[in-house]
């Protein structure tokens, strides 16, 4: 904040121009004959006076520069400035994130998509509405497009899951576990029934964790649902002006949960269940 505040000082406008005016004003004198002649004969170091008028000027903008730094509504309006890039860059985040879900998904999820990125500029676009700077209502835009990015990942993390799972052909695998079952009634090597038992047990285990991932993708379907009614109700709240601090914790809330929940999606991906 400190290094983007000296920045934004030198090159506040008010400071700047005021630079660029003293020494736009101190060269076309120094251009002028009669300024010279008139210096000339008060002084015989015209050289040093010209300098020190440049000092001077300089000495203004960096006396400004400082005045802006120290300046309570100035380190406010920078704070604005930088929240609001924030939040341009977190909005076009959101854009691009919902391409790239577009091309894995199916129609319908498309079709939610296309519901969620309307109310995403909606809420977005209220900030443009009246002229007093509302904090909260900042947040809460902030807020709501870190859940559509986070929904946007977790979408495109659960279409993908759920197309690996639904690959996953259970009644194979269970028509294996009953072969080997009938193979143990017969089996009278220890070794071979050992052998026939651990991969009963493994193939067991496998149908245990696509169910188990079945249930866990019918969770996950139910969050992104929850979290596309969530939006639309505090979309026509934040248009209504109907803003609080609850609805910010309840947005944190749905962030964090839906990124924990991206996450073990991502982990189950990197250990797919092979068959």
């Amino acid at each position: 904040m400190n290094s983007n505040l000296f920045v934004s000082a030198l090159l506040r406008f008010r400071n700047f121009s005021t630079l660029i005016i003293w020494m736009a004003l101190i060269n076309l004198m120094s251009n002028n004959s009669q300024f010279q002649d008139m210096i000339t004969a008060q002084t015989a170091n015209y050289s040093l006076v010209m300098t020190g008028a440049y000092g001077a000027g300089f000495a203004v903008y960096l006396a400004m520069v400082i005045q802006s730094m120290f300046s309570n509504n100035y380190k406010e309006e920078v704070k604005r400035k930088e929240k609001k890039k924030e939040i341009n860059d977190l909005n076009r985040q959101c854009n691009r994130l919902s391409a790239q879900a577009r091309n894995l998904s199916n129609p319908i999820q498309k079709q939610k998509l296309r519901k969620i990125m309307q109310d995403k500029n909606d809420i977005f676009n209220s900030q443009k509405r009246g002229d007093e700077y509302s904090y909260l209502k900042e947040k809460i835009v902030e807020q709501s497009l870190k859940l559509v990015i986070s929904y946007t990942k977790l979408m495109t993390n659960y279409s993908i899951r759920s197309k690996e799972i639904s690959e996953i052909n259970i009644s194979d695998l269970m028509n294996k576990i009953n072969a080997n079952r009938r193979k143990v009634c017969f089996m009278k090597d220890d070794r071979m029934l050992d052998d026939i038992n651990n991969i009963i047990e493994m193939d067991e285990k496998a149908i245990e964790r696509v169910k188990e991932e079945r249930n866990e993708l019918e969770r996950i379907h139910a969050r992104l649902d929850y979290i596309e009614s969530m939006l639309n109700m505090f979309k026509h709240q934040i248009i209504s002006s109907i803003e609080s601090e609850e609805m910010v914790e309840k947005l944190e809330t749905a962030v964090n949960e839906a990124t924990a929940l991206d996450s073990v999606l991502q982990e189950r991906r990197r250990n797919q269940i092979r068959l």
